[in-house]
C-alpha cells in the first residue's frame, strides 16, 4: 500500500525565513510557492535521486495536534552522516540526535531545524543498492 517517501511537510511561523535556510541546506531554489494574506503561506522544493517534495507551510494551517500525539522523523538518505549533521549544525540547527550507527552501512542522525521541525539524515545501504539496481 505505501509506495514510498512523497512529500515530507515541515511548519515554519516565518515561511520566507524557512524557505530561505533550507535553499542554502540544498543548495536549489523552493520550485513552487504559495500566498495568503500577502504572505508566503506554502513553500516546494523537489531534491534528491527521486525528486522527493519537502514542503514548508505556515503553521497557522496546520490541523490540530490530538493529545499525546507522537513525533514522526523522517529521515532522507545522504553519503555521509556525520558531514550531513556538522552541516546542518553550522546552518543553525540545533542537535537532536547526534550520529549512531545502527548497524552495518546504517547510520543516523537528526536535528531541529530553527523553525522547530525534527530532521533526519541517513546512510542506508539498502538505498544506496536499491539506487544501484535502478542505473543498470
Amino acid at each position: 500500500m505505501l509506495r514510498g517517501l512523497t512529500t515530507i511537510t515541515y511548519l515554519a511561523d516565518d515561511v520566507a525565513a524557512a524557505r530561505d535556510w533550507y535553499a542554502r541546506l540544498l543548495g536549489i531554489e523552493a520550485y513552487f510557492a504559495r500566498d495568503a494574506g500577502g504572505r508566503p503561506a506554502y513553500v516546494e522544493f523537489r531534491l534528491g535521486d527521486y525528486q522527493h517534495e519537502l514542503g514548508i507551510m505556515d503553521r497557522r494551517f496546520a490541523p490540530p495536534e490530538p493529545d499525546g500525539a507522537g513525533g514522526v522523523v523522517a529521515y532522507w538518505a545522504v553519503d555521509d552522516a556525520d558531514a550531513a549533521y556538522a552541516h546542518l549544525l553550522d546552518l543553525g540547527a540545533t542537535s537532536h540526535a547526534a550520529p549512531v550507527e545502527r548497524g552495518p552501512g546504517y547510520v543516523t542522525a537528526s536535528v531541529l531545524d530553527p523553525f522547530g521541525n525534527i530532521l533526519g539524515v541517513m546512510e542506508n545501504a539498502h538505498y544506496v543498492e536499491v539506487l544501484g539496481s535502478l542505473k543498470h
